[in-house]
């Protein structure tokens, strides 16, 4: 039988959640440290955002700004600025900020962009965690906004370095899901502690009126309606339907594969500030051209097991854990259809959650923001606290919490993968009820070519490869060698037809 051979690189596609091009792409779509110089002509300048924060009505100060990038340099005349964050609040001066370009000339934008927000790494002394985390949320197919980084200047004076982040808004969803018309809701800052809280955004079931949920979830979309009546079905559903209706009816009002997907990668980065224990930190959006609800990552500078919520050795967090009064979370786990769809994402998440694969992206960006961190004047942690947690835990005293153990993030992935791999059924769980597929590749893990072998007399029909977020990159047929070197490292299922049975196989490209 004669060999063929076929390159992915015609059928490759770029991974995203969303085919549309953005201007914001030619900012975040670069690994680069910007410079934002803030000048306030305001001599009080830093009482006034003390005194608008306190105030909680998200005013803002005038101020103008020069933003220089890797395509150029930008100057504002009038933007809005004002201080944001709760528990990052409490560093003395090295303050979280929100920029918003909007706010006093109508229409104007960096990068087709309204707000950009400016995130000081509270608790984290790698500053790398949001980045690591949000990235790794979007190669899995996970809706989170893009972050880079920046130092901050302010009237001349270095304030600081920065993570840079994405705002969730209509830009945003305009961007990632093609729709901006339907309700955004975002949860509210109060925490849950694992708890519930008094006004945790649980998805709780508090009532029909609206008047029981303002005080969790924030509209920030259609405000002038101030219609929640489907935000309200959503919960109820959640909350009161039986069994067999909840099975039938809930995963049709979401796009059910990423938000099960992106649950679990909370859970596998330990990632506790977030729905799955503090119940905050998260939107949802409801599509109004599909009908569906869309899942959305916010605020990840604690994942890596930085934020306890309350549990202990969050390395060895079980992959089904569930806080007190979250029912979403309670019904996935409890409902068998749902805890095996959830184990699938689980699994398909876990497969790159390696030492291998992340540790690279670790030492590529600590190399990139090293010499800033270190120029830093007012960070939270010291330069060797910086070094040594990229790879090993430290331990701190004083300052919020006490005496902590911090763990270092390629440590972290190490050990949280030593306990979670005798746990998961990740060997077999996604596949064909087919116990073993009848055909084999070589070599894999591999770096460029596989080449598929079959039992003799059986001949392989269609064939695909698809990424860990099941999106198709290659189609075709009858080929038994392939050319994977235009894939970037991770993990893929290959399915082959052999006599009329698919048949999948996990992949590794390295």
């Amino acid at each position: 039988m004669r060999t063929k051979h076929f390159s992915l690189a015609l059928y490759f596609l770029l991974p995203g959640v969303a085919s549309a091009q953005a201007p914001s792409d030619s900012l975040f779509n670069t690994d680069q440290v910007i410079d934002i110089q803030l000048t306030f002509a305001q001599p009080s300048y830093w009482d006034s955002l003390i005194a608008y924060y306190n105030e909680g009505l998200e005013r803002q100060l005038l101020a103008s700004v020069v933003l220089s990038d890797a395509t150029g340099t930008y100057a504002y005349d009038s933007v809005g600025v004002r201080f944001k964050g709760n528990s990052s609040y409490g560093l003395p001066v090295k303050k979280s900020m929100k920029i918003d370009f909007n706010e006093y000339v109508n229409g104007q934008k960096y990068h087709g962009m309204k707000k950009l927000n400016l995130n000081n790494g509270f608790n984290d002394p790698t500053l790398l965690r949001e980045k690591i985390f949000f990235d790794f949320c979007l190669d899995q197919g996970v809706l989170a906004p893009r972050a880079i980084f920046g130092n901050i200047t302010i009237n001349g004076s270095l304030l600081g370095f920065y993570g840079v982040v994405e705002q969730v808004d209509k830009e945003f969803l305009d961007r990632w899901i093609d729709d901006q018309r339907g309700n955004l809701f975002k949860a509210g800052d109060q925490f849950g502690g694992g708890s519930g809280g008094t006004t945790a955004a649980d998805l709780a079931w508090h009532g029909s009126s609206q008047a029981g949920y303002t005080a969790r979830y924030e509209l920030k979309t259609n405000e002038a309606e101030d219609d929640w009546g489907d935000l309200i079905d959503l919960i109820d559903v959640i909350n009161n339907s039986t069994t067999n209706q909840v099975e039938a009816t809930l995963p049709g009002l979401w796009e059910w594969q990423p938000v099960l997907r992106s649950l679990a990668i909370d859970n596998l980065f330990a990632n506790l500030d977030s729905y799955i224990n503090s119940a905050r930190n998260y939107y949802v959006y409801h599509d109004s051209t599909t009908l569906k609800w869309n899942w959305i990552k916010w605020d990840a500078n604690e994942a890596f097991g930085r934020y306890s919520g309350g549990q202990s050795n969050l390395v060895n967090l079980a992959p089904n854990y569930v806080a007190n009064t979250r029912p979403l979370m309670t019904k996935i786990m409890s409902t068998p259809s749902f805890y095996q769809a959830y184990l699938v994402e689980y699994c398909a998440a876990w497969e790159v959650f390696t030492n291998l694969l992340l540790d690279p992206r670790i030492d590529e960006l600590a190399a990139m923001i090293q010499p800033h961190v270190f120029a830093d004047p007012i960070k939270q942690y010291t330069n060797a606290q910086f070094t040594t947690n990229l790879t090993s835990n430290i331990t701190t005293t004083g300052g919020p919490g006490g005496t902590q153990t911090i763990y270092g993030l390629k440590s972290f992935i190490d050990v949280r993968r030593q306990y979670l791999t005798p746990l998961l059924p990740c060997a077999t769980i996604g596949m064909d009820e087919a116990a073993v597929p009848v055909f084999h590749v070589s070599p894999n893990p591999c770096h460029g070519e596989l080449r598929i072998s079959v039992p003799a007399g059986q001949t392989i029909g269609a064939i695909s490869i698809a990424d860990a977020a099941g999106r198709v990159l290659f189609a075709g047929r009858n080929t038994n060698i392939l050319d994977l070197s235009v894939l970037p490292p991770g993990l893929y299922v290959l399915s082959v037809d052999i006599g009329g049975s698919v048949q999948r196989l996990k992949v590794v490209k390295e």
